[in-house]
């Protein structure tokens, strides 16, 4: 019998803390096998965020269900940046540079779904990623 689930809550899996808040990974190649549409809870820190950087090849959805924060692409005409809320979704290219910072007084909660499974994989090689195991196996 296999280990992968169908159903998944954020206690069933392992949490990437970061610097700047941390990842949880509901759906990708360890959780529940999918090798496409990985998916994701990211937590952004009050006054804290992602730096500029891209995912090679691959296109991504960030859907905001918390808080507020800036957000930033970029593109060959130069700098995309909004203020974004609960209920906006950012659609990024493959490869598209882009940047999230967190302006609240509380945590913002995005959904990530990544095209294909290995932008995950990189982020828990990442040396300033503590991985802390799953909370709870139901």
């Amino acid at each position: 019998m296999s280990n992968l689930r169908t159903y998944v809550r954020a206690d069933n899996v392992e949490t990437q803390v970061f610097d700047w808040g941390k990842l949880q990974w509901l759906s990708e190649p360890k959780v529940t096998g999918a090798k496409e549409m990985v998916t994701g809870i990211v937590t952004l820190e009050p006054g804290k965020g992602h730096a500029k950087h891209n995912h090679p090849g691959c296109s991504e959805v960030l859907f905001v269900t918390h808080g507020q924060g800036e957000q930033v692409v970029f593109t060959d005409s130069g700098e995309l940046k909004k203020t974004v809320t609960v209920g906006d979704l950012i659609y990024l290219q493959p490869g598209q540079f882009h940047s999230t910072l967190n302006t609240g007084k509380e945590n913002m909660v995005l959904v990530a779904v990544y095209q294909f499974s290995g932008p995950e994989i990189a982020m828990r090689a990442d040396p300033g990623c503590t991985v802390l195991p799953p909370k709870s196996t139901d």
